[in-house]
Order: C-alpha cells, then structure tokens, then sequence
C-alpha cells in the first residue's frame, strides 16, 4: 500500500525589516495567512551618527523561525543592517532567514587588470560570516543575481537560494491583450545566458552591442521583430542607455511596439525619468516598464508615473520563508 503523503505545517516566521522595506514587508505579511508576524527594530543613532540599534521583543524570539528583509541599495545603510543581522541569529532562534532581493554589487564581480576590487565578493564574504543559529546556517534569499557564477562566492556557511523575477513577468504578459504577439529580447548574450531558459515557450530574439569606431552601438544579432510586441528583459537597470538603444533598434526593425521588464530598477540619480511618458505622449517609448520592488526607494520615485508599474516580490518572499 502507498503511503499516504503528510503535509508539513507551516512554519511560523518573526519577520524584520530596515526602514526602507517596511511596504514591502507588511506586503510579505498580507501572503502569509498568519504564518509571519512582523517585529519591530528601533533605528536610532548616537551623536557622532554611528547606530544606536534596538531590537524588540528580543527574549521571546528564543526557539522561534526569524526573518530579515533587508536593502542594500544605500551604502550608508548597509553597516547598520549587518549589525542586525549578525545578532538576530545569536538571540538562540530556531532558525535564521536573510532576505536581500538585490545583491548590489552583482555587476562588480570580477578582476580586468590589477587593482581592480571585485566587491561582489567582498559582500558575500560579510554575508558568508553570519553567526549560525540553533537551526544551522543562515538561508539567504536573493533574486537574480547579476552573474550566476557569483553563488560560489558564499562559503557553507550560509546557504544561498537564488529565486527569479520572471514569474512575475510571465504571469503579467498572459494578461496583455496581445499576449500572444509578444517576442522576448534580450540585449546582449549575458542576458540570454541568465534567462533564455525561463522563456521556452516564447519566440526570442536577441540583441548585440558591436563596436563603431570608439563608440558601441546595439544591434540585432538574430530573431525577426515586424509587427510583433517586443519585450526585452534583463536583470537590472542603470542609467538605461542600453534599453534605450535597445528600444530604438527594435523599433527600426520593425517591432509593433516595445516594452522592458528588469527585476532590479537600480536607476541612480532619477534615470527612470528618461523613461516616463511626458505630457501624455508615448511616440518612440516604451509601452510597458515592468519592474519588482526589490529597489524599494526606486518604487516610491516611481508610482503612478507611466509606463512604469510594479510587479511585488511579496508572495515569492512569503513562499521562500516556508523552505
């Protein structure tokens, strides 16, 4: 006779969060069905603006599941989240959640010439020193990656889980009206190799940047866009010169239109507002800006300003705490 499959419960998780996070913490919370409950950290600082950190509740954490929802989008902040971090795991919890949805220094991970300092590694180096629990070692949820060969940059001492955006997105492009006319781009081969896999059951084409003289340009290196909706992804997004030229070429090609989805809206010094639909008018734009809210700062510039709109993680987080 077969056995009959046995449901573990649902495990209940305490969950922290820095200032930045809270919206989407409390979103977290709204997918949890009472398996989290949010906590409270009290962020002051001493007269010479070093942390002055408080974490409440702290005796009745012992023997409990513990979560932190951090964002490192802001060096300044940095220093006072690892100081959490490094002690919530020594409060005798059950056992020790660190959730980064952007690694930030992803796209600095390796060496061109001497001198060069690879901080990808660096940062996985101070998450990789996080104490270990009663339950073992920190599990640290991270949401594309800038490069997949940066897991190895963690030592055994935590374990790393890699979740994706793309669901999302997948699920977002099912609900266009022209859903099925939607070609993937990708705007170069980094792009490809990191997501072409999640697209299977899409037609994909893929972009190229080639040199000019002392100038790179973005081409179309294979794939045929006439009359199709266009969307390209990729994992994060800077100033966004590349998605601009990305946008143009396509649309020389002949794409009906073009929209862009990254998971990490980086966008330093309000970049995104190259992007936004002035005065109403959306000739040579882009129809769609899909993003997620692991750049928490970026969804507040952001709302309501086409054609911006945010896909939350909140659900994705949720199920990750229950691993």
């Amino acid at each position: 006779m077969k056995k009959a499959m046995v449901k573990c419960p649902k495990k209940h998780v305490n969950l922290f969060y820095s200032v930045d996070c809270e919206e989407l913490a409390r979103n977290v919370a709204s997918h949890s069905f009472d398996h989290v409950t949010l906590q409270s950290i009290k962020w002051r600082s001493f007269a010479d603006g070093f942390p002055n950190i408080f974490i409440e509740n702290a005796e009745e954490l012992r023997g409990q599941h513990v979560a932190f929802l951090a964002s490192f989008s802001s060096p300044a902040h940095i220093f006072e989240q690892l100081s959490v971090v490094y002690a919530l795991p020594r409060l005798f919890v059950a056992s020790f959640t660190l959730v980064l949805p952007f690694f930030p220094t992803g796209s600095f991970e390796r060496m061109e010439e001497e001198g060069d300092v690879a901080t990808a590694f660096t940062l996985a180096r101070m998450l990789t020193n996080i104490p270990i629990s009663r339950g073992g070692p920190t599990s640290l949820v991270i949401y594309d990656i800038h490069a997949l060969q940066e897991r190895f940059y963690f030592g055994d001492e935590v374990l790393p889980l890699f979740e994706t955006g793309i669901p999302l997105l997948k699920q977002r492009l099912q609900r266009l009206p022209d859903a099925k006319n939607v070609v993937i781009a990708f705007p170069d081969d980094g792009a490809w190799k990191r997501f072409h896999k999640q697209f299977d059951s899409f037609r994909v084409v893929v972009c190229t940047k080639v040199r000019d003289g002392d100038k790179r340009i973005v081409q179309l290196k294979e794939g045929d866009v006439t009359g199709h909706h266009v969307v390209i992804v990729d994992d994060l997004v800077q100033s966004g010169s590349t998605l601009v030229e990305c946008q143009a070429i396509l649309a020389y090609q002949g794409a009906a239109k073009v929209s862009a989805y990254v998971t990490h809206g980086v966008f330093p010094k309000q970049s995104w507002e190259r992007f936004t639909h002035k005065d109403g008018a959306s000739d040579n734009a882009f129809a769609h800006f899909w993003i997620t809210d692991s750049c928490p700062l970026t969804v507040k510039a952001i709302a309501n300003k086409a054609p911006f709109e945010v896909l939350s993680l909140a659900g994705s987080i949720a199920n990750a705490l229950q691993i």
